[in-house]
């Protein structure tokens, strides 16, 4: 995957601009950042990046007296997950309060960090444990909207469902799904090391008799017949409304979509989409600034 290494220089800098600015960048298809001492250093895949989405967000800034100039460099082609490959992760916990009153526990770890009193056998019958290796893949439940959800997945009733995972990453959502009693899932994403690295989570896990995990983007499902019971996308603003109705296209009747990767400010546009395409909101959920939508198909 090739990315784009942008340097932005904020004049005056100040946290207010860098956060705004991060956010009007991720509509341009930025997907991470880093805070430099005048601005920000913010990465997007080449074949992503819309620059006068950019230049127009940044004409229109909302601080009238704030100046920002950037400089496009191609990024050095590396392992962005280096740094999780070589330390690894402390565990993360994520829970659920249950429809019946019961709780429901997701440990997400490294096979290396797990917490002191872990044992699988001890783990309630509610509880599930998914253990992630990250190669060049996003994923690894440290990201909110990956949080939001897995949690909302903890509060579902999946058994037998037919699940599709857009933009797969490691794999995380869909071994999850499968983990809480989902049939089968189909992952996809753009990248191949996230296809391969899914393949080889989903061995880890023992789910790989039930995950397909292909290349390719969203214009592969105009040959999927309408099968999926849920249907889950953690992408950025711009790709989700791009792709919306080819998500909806392979949705059964009363089949759930769950989406995030996107911030509070860009609820109205996916929501005004969902609706024109026969989608129903159901729940939000809230992480800082980072929102998950669940709409249900008509």
């Amino acid at each position: 995957m090739k990315y784009f290494e942008v340097e932005f220089t904020i004049t005056p800098c100040s946290q207010v601009a860098q956060d705004l600015l991060s956010a009007l960048a991720g509509e341009a298809g930025f997907e991470t950042f880093e805070e430099t001492a005048n601005g920000l250093k913010g990465y997007v895949q080449q074949t992503l990046f819309d620059e006068s989405v950019l230049s127009s967000a940044l004409e229109d800034f909302p601080l009238d007296d704030t100046h920002i100039i950037y400089k496009v460099e191609e990024a050095e082609d590396r392992d962005w997950n280096e740094q999780w490959e070589q330390e690894g992760f402390e565990p993360i916990e994520v829970r659920c309060q249950m429809a019946d009153g019961r709780s429901r526990t997701l440990i997400i770890h490294d096979g290396r960090h797990l917490p002191s009193d872990f044992r699988s056998e001890n783990l309630q019958p509610t509880d599930i444990e998914i253990e992630i290796d990250a190669h060049f893949a996003f994923g690894t439940g440290t990201h909110e909207t990956t949080r939001m959800i897995c949690a909302t997945l903890l509060g579902m009733n999946l058994s037998g469902m037919k699940v599709l995972d857009c933009g797969c990453g490691t794999g995380i959502l869909g071994i999850c799904a499968l983990k809480l009693g989902a049939q089968h899932c189909v992952g996809y994403d753009i990248d191949e090391w996230s296809v391969d690295n899914t393949r080889h989570n989903a061995v880890i896990n023992r789910v790989d008799d039930r995950l397909e995990s292909l290349h390719g983007d969203a214009t592969m499902l105009s040959g999927f017949p309408a099968e999926f019971d849920l249907v889950m996308a953690n992408i950025n603003r711009n790709i989700l409304l791009q792709d919306m109705e080819r998500f909806v296209s392979i949705m059964r009747p009363r089949a759930t979509l769950i989406l995030s990767g996107f911030y509070q400010s860009d609820c109205q546009l996916l929501e005004e989409k969902a609706n024109n395409l026969g989608l129903m909101l159901k729940q939000t959920k809230n992480d800082g600034d980072w929102v998950c939508l669940v709409f249900q198909y008509q």
